[in-house]
């Protein structure tokens, strides 16, 4: 396969991202490639440092895999280029590349997407601690971000702190709640039933509370956009058929990705084995959160309206 040849330019990036790494224990360099470069000449220049190449182009992804370097295969669709860099740095960690509380230098291209002319320094645990509120707007659904907001934070908190000292996977589905009844039935005898709707309302600690506790039992909650748990315990009927999802996942994302599918509803699906939460729309994955070791924090993130043309 033929290479893109290092420039001048980029060889004295890759020299000062060596040196910012060296001076900030960094773990790795990942670079965000739309180009086939010569990844073993980059790793000359980098020496000791080990190189991370993301990347949604097929030929990038096969000259990485040629060079023998860590590759993150990231999904071809239009973002900004700093939703990339989080993805990448997601996908890294999922893969066992990178590990949540490491440093590292991130080469990119801002101004050309041809050319790599940034470097960022890092720290990965405040890097992906921190969510905007711009983050569950993007999510296109009719359910209030406040109730969102409370049940995202939940799932986060449960996945990071499990309960009693031992991990807990759950799974909340948020929205839409009298069909998501409809395709679910009973699989353990539901706590939440015969309450009154003022003592089921997520905003309250001790609601919040209960949920922890009953998160340790299968089935999944139902609760609606306005933030009230209909019920607990569930078993999801909605069918999996044509559904795509990544290896490893196991049933109660699969559950998570056909009722978000079936329903428009969104599923919040809580791993056991990692903690990681997953926001499921219309059957994929749209946020991921990974846990970490302080509590997660939000970020109100206002921007300036476009100035109106002549």
């Amino acid at each position: 396969m033929k290479r893109v040849q290092i420039s001048p330019q980029m060889r004295s990036l890759l020299i000062a991202a060596r040196r910012v790494a060296m001076e900030n224990d960094a773990e790795a360099l990942v670079l965000m490639a739309d180009l086939p470069f010569d990844f073993a000449a980059i790793n000359k220049y980098l020496r000791r440092f080990r190189l991370v190449v993301a990347s949604d182009k097929p030929d990038v992804q096969r000259a990485a895999r040629e060079d023998e370097v860590d590759l993150v295969v990231l999904l071809d669709e239009p973002q900004t280029r700093q939703s990339q860099l989080s993805h990448a740095l997601l996908e890294a960690i999922a893969d066992d590349l990178l590990k949540s509380g490491d440093r590292i230098v991130a080469l990119y291209a801002v101004f050309e997407r041809d050319v790599v002319d940034t470097a960022s320094l890092i720290n990965l645990a405040e890097h992906l601690a921190k969510l905007t509120a711009r983050d569950l707007r993007r999510i296109k659904t009719q359910v209030p971000l406040e109730t969102l907001r409370i049940v995202v934070d939940l799932a986060v908190e449960i996945g990071r702190e499990g309960r009693e000292g031992k991990p807990v996977g759950a799974l909340f589905v948020v929205g839409n709640h009298r069909k998501v009844l409809s395709l679910s039935h009973e699989q353990i005898h539901d706590p939440f039933k015969g309450y009154p709707r003022k003592e089921c309302v997520i905003r309250n600690a001790r609601v919040r509370e209960s949920i922890k506790e009953i998160a340790q039992l299968d089935g999944a909650f139902i609760i609606s956009s306005d933030g009230v748990v209909h019920a607990a315990g569930r078993n999801l009927d909605a069918p999996a058929t044509g559904l795509t999802l990544s290896k490893g996942l196991g049933s109660r994302h699969w559950a998570a990705a056909a009722i978000s599918r079936g329903t428009n509803a969104i599923a919040v699906a809580i791993s056991q084995s990692t903690g990681t939460v997953r926001i499921f729309q219309n059957g994929t994955v749209v946020l991921r959160i990974e846990p970490m070791d302080r509590a997660m924090t939000w970020h109100d993130v206002e921007t300036e309206p476009p100035a109106p043309t002549d």
